[in-house]
């Protein structure tokens, strides 16, 4: 028994707007409620140490050179023959800064900007020759200009 024979069937439709607004509740709801956290690949304790800081620094070498290409060991000017005569002269300054303590001097190269990168390749061979492991250079902290 269909009672609705002579009436035409009205399809169904899905109204889209309240269905937006519920989808887009939930999606704040999921960002907010979702907790972050790093994964790694490996999990890795690392130890640690209960050592003091030193109290000593290392006895310390300045090593300049200038635009012209002249060198001073610890602000006493040196006459550059060759790098050998170098690296003797580095080895004087590091026996005489190795006299107070038992530790390696550290090499501190204080070049000019506009010196040659020969120069400061020159101190560096005599520092290996003459036995100095721990080199570092000096640098301007770069301003304004």
């Amino acid at each position: 028994m269909n009672f609705r024979r002579g009436m035409a069937r009205e399809e169904p439709e899905i109204n889209l707007i309240p269905f937006i607004d519920v989808l887009l509740v939930i999606l704040i709801f999921l960002m907010v409620t979702t907790t972050y956290s790093r994964f790694t690949a490996l999990q890795v304790t690392l130890p640690t140490a209960e050592a003091e800081k030193a109290q000593q620094r290392p006895p310390e070498i300045h090593v300049l050179v200038d635009a012209q290409g002249r060198y001073a060991i610890n602000n006493v000017q040196v006459a550059y023959r060759d790098v050998a005569g170098l690296a003797e002269d580095l080895r004087r300054a590091a026996s005489a800064a190795g006299a107070q303590n038992k530790q390696d001097p550290v090499l501190i190269i204080n070049a000019d900007a506009l010196a040659t990168h020969q120069t400061v390749i020159n101190i560096m061979e005599a520092a290996r020759i003459a036995g100095l492991p721990q080199l570092t250079f000096a640098a301007q902290s770069g301003g304004a200009k």
